[in-house]
């Protein structure tokens, strides 16, 4: 989620360890993929998919992803496209792409460096304009977004489900570096830990109390809310930053505004999708906690989100082009509105500690909220980009 134009230092500095990726073709320096049209089509589809599903995971960025740099890893932007370019031509740079894309400096990784290879103006790049080393490099790259989005779910897994995806995560986190604010590897990562069993049970892991959690859950909604006012739509439309702009390649940038506060209407009502407030979900408890003041504030909220999304979905397409259009102010607006409501509602709920009966509710919501918020929505995540791994491998013949 820090994502600024980066540069990237010593492109020549590529350890060893070889990765074989897709092909163990390495005879083309820059000669086109054979493959089909089709086969890139539906890569560029299940990027969408997968992009989707990242997205509605950014109202719960706090845990795994923060403490893994998972984030910066995989959804770095803008991309620092000269950087990625020189090392798309550089076949020494590529000679190496286990480690490399361990390594690597984060703006040339992950969703948007996929984005940048398979996509134009909007649309699928055409089979004839895409070289064996850039395949090469987005099945490596493809990969690891798999195995990042493996330990994100066995990280909130608190039961542990899923032993080849927990596999995967120790892998993942013994290998990887983190990531500072540049957007280069920087000492080893935090061993892993288990985020869902904490946020279940206080006073184990990052959480005090049950309602500490639960008050989690509304600031990783006004986390993604301001950086979707503020940053995403705001620096492009201020004119304070004209670059900076997301998914430009794929025209999907009104897409991830929507998809963010998605996870927030997701985060909030409890359910992937849900229409309305579920019944063990922290809106449903302030609308029926018996506080008039708690379920006035619940319904604003619920309001301004709906206020927000519909502003967000009007939105002159693409925003790649129309940044500067009077709709973009329209949504910041509604987006600090909803914000100022999520922050009243905080401030009352906050006000609460100590109290018994709503640490019971809030233990309740936040266990819901772990395995059909957080972990639903990243099994979804990993299901969908191992399926975007498979497709870009098909692109090949």
């Amino acid at each position: 989620m820090t994502k600024t134009l980066l540069k990237m230092a010593a492109l020549a500095a590529v350890l060893s360890a070889g990765f074989a990726a897709c092909s163990s073709d390495d005879d083309a320096k820059t000669t086109t993929v054979e493959g089909s049209q089709a086969a890139l089509d539906q890569a560029c589809a299940d990027w969408k998919t997968a992009r989707a599903n990242w997205e509605i995971t950014e109202a719960f960025l706090f845990g795994a992803a923060d403490v893994y740099s998972i984030d910066p890893h995989t959804d770095t932007w803008p991309v620092a496209a000269n950087d990625l370019a020189e090392v798309l031509r550089d076949e020494k740079a590529m000679s190496n792409l286990d480690n490399f894309i361990k390594t690597a400096n984060s703006g040339i990784l992950g969703y948007h460096g996929l984005e940048y290879v398979l996509f134009r103006e909007g649309n699928p790049r055409q089979i004839s304009q895409i070289t064996n080393l850039e395949y090469n490099y987005i099945c490596a790259v493809a990969k690891d977004l798999y195995n990042a989005t493996a330990t994100l779910e066995a990280a909130w897994d608190s039961k542990e489900s899923n032993a080849d995806r927990h596999q995967i995560a120790l892998n993942y986190v013994s290998t990887h570096n983190a990531i500072n604010d540049d957007g280069d590897a920087e000492g080893s990562l935090a061993a892993f830990q288990n985020f869902g069993k904490a946020f279940k049970t206080p006073g184990t892991g990052d959480w005090n109390t049950a309602l500490d959690a639960t008050l989690e859950i509304i600031s990783g909604c006004q986390d993604i809310i301001g950086e979707v006012g503020d940053s995403k739509i705001g620096l492009p439309y201020t004119g304070e930053d004209k670059t900076y702009i997301e998914s430009p390649y794929a025209y999907n940038s009104i897409t991830d505004f929507y998809d963010n506060i998605i996870s927030c209407k997701n985060a909030l009502y409890g359910q992937m999708q849900a229409a309305t407030p579920q019944e063990k979900s922290l809106i449903y408890f302030c609308q029926h906690a018996g506080n008039a003041t708690l379920a006035s504030q619940a319904n604003t909220v619920v309001s301004k989100l709906d206020a927000a999304l519909s502003k967000i979905k009007a939105m002159k397409y693409p925003f790649a082009v129309y940044y500067a259009d009077a709709s973009c102010k329209t949504a910041i607006d509604a987006l600090g509105e909803l914000d100022d409501a999520l922050g009243a509602l905080a401030e009352t709920l906050g006000g609460y500690a100590g109290n018994a009966t709503v640490e019971a509710q809030c233990q309740a919501i936040n266990e819901n909220y772990v395995d059909n918020v957080v972990l639903a929505s990243y099994r979804t995540l990993a299901d969908n980009a191992y399926k975007l791994y498979q497709s870009i491998v098909k692109i090949k013949k």
